[in-house]
């Protein structure tokens, strides 16, 4: 199988704010820019297209003009419960010290464990996997592609988890990743 991971474009928030599940919107140039530059390499073609339901990647998978665009919760981003459109800075420091001792099990702000996302995403790819698909583009959330990333390598669902907790954050808005088995 060959997975092509996209991160949604550029959302309109304040630099240093908490939005993981929040449904932020994206400018349409920015949708448009992104778009463009799948287009130039191809995509989608005739691929299947996975999409978040957050409007900052379900808008791009719209614009793509796919025949085939299935939007699934399972790829949206972490719930940070109380946390989310929080400015990271006004997050007590014993929560953000409470979350780094506990990576697996402790729910920020009250909201999703980064284990709950996993197993989430994991349900996502093994579903993917059971469709039969060959090739597939899904728009989705740096979180969710580095769940992706460890999951696809075939990493254990605590141990995929973990990594992609413990993985600096280094995904482009709108950058494209391509897992191959």
């Amino acid at each position: 199988m060959r997975l092509l991971l996209v991160r949604h474009p550029r959302p309109d928030v304040e630099p240093g704010l908490c939005y993981g599940s929040s449904d932020v919107a994206v400018s349409e140039q920015d949708t448009m820019t992104v778009r463009d530059a799948l287009a130039a390499t191809g995509l989608p073609g005739a691929l299947p297209v996975y999409t978040s339901p957050l409007q900052r990647c379900a808008g791009l998978a719209r614009a793509l003009d796919a025949s085939d665009v299935r939007v699934d919760a399972r790829l949206a981003e972490m719930d940070f419960g109380a946390w989310e459109l929080r400015g990271w800075d006004t997050i007590g420091r014993a929560e953000v010290d409470a979350w780094a001792g506990d990576l697996l099990h402790y729910r920020p702000g009250g909201g999703e464990s980064v284990l709950d996302v996993a197993r989430r995403v994991a349900g996502f790819l093994g579903d993917l996997r059971a469709a039969g698909h060959l090739e597939a583009l899904v728009i989705c959330h740096a979180g969710t592609m580095r769940l992706l990333c460890a999951l696809f390598a075939g990493q254990p669902l605590a141990a995929a988890a973990l990594e992609a907790a413990r993985t600096p954050h280094r995904i482009g808005y709108g950058e494209l990743l391509v897992l191959k088995d």
